[in-house]
């Protein structure tokens, strides 16, 4: 397992959306963001979400980076450097080069393509800089936003998991996204 994730370098931009590290002035964007029903129903962070839980994600961000955790980054408007949400890589399993991705666009940054657009960037980014072989995005089965976000992204359904965990009070089947190395040979 490596000692860290490194960060991209250069940052990831498409010209419409920025990706870099989180920062302490992201807290209130993330606080606000984290109010929407629809990411408190369809992730896994906490439920009510309080101002605390923004601190201690963006205060954690940089040690989960440093330890070979999580990869977490802000998506920013390149145009106003308003952060509109987040992606990132989380789950690595170092041995057999497969890592998940996990992403959220607040209210005010949707229906621009910012969660595509992101998830385009660092998909291919964690295959071809970090050689992972294999890139899984799974998506609650209800969450059809989320489902055409992985699609538009390059990535392949490879199926449903029914059931398969239980978070916050409920079964989630997930709907099973991946992109390969093949994928991007392609």
């Amino acid at each position: 397992m490596p000692d860290a994730f490194p960060l991209p370098d250069p940052a990831l931009t498409d010209g419409s959306v920025l990706l870099r590290p989180l920062t302490a002035a992201d807290v209130p964007a993330i606080y606000a963001a984290c109010q929407a029903p629809d990411i408190q129903h369809f992730t896994f962070v906490p439920v009510p979400y309080a101002m605390d839980h923004a601190r201690e994600w963006v205060g954690g961000a940089a040690r989960a980076r440093e330890q070979g955790e999580a990869l977490s980054l802000a998506i920013v408007d390149v145009d106003d450097g308003g952060l509109v949400g987040t992606v990132a890589l989380l789950r690595p399993d170092w041995q057999h080069r497969t890592v998940e991705i996990g992403y959220w666009v607040a209210p005010w940054g949707r229906r621009n393509g910012a969660a595509t657009r992101a998830v385009a960037l660092l998909a291919p980014w964690a295959i071809r800089t970090l050689a992972f072989a294999r890139v899984a995005c799974d998506v609650d089965i209800d969450n059809v936003a989320s489902q055409r976000v992985a699609e538009r992204a390059g990535f392949t359904r490879d199926g449903v998991l029914r059931s398969l965990l239980e978070i916050k009070g409920r079964r989630w089947t997930l709907a099973a996204y991946s992109l390969t190395e093949e994928d991007l040979a392609s």
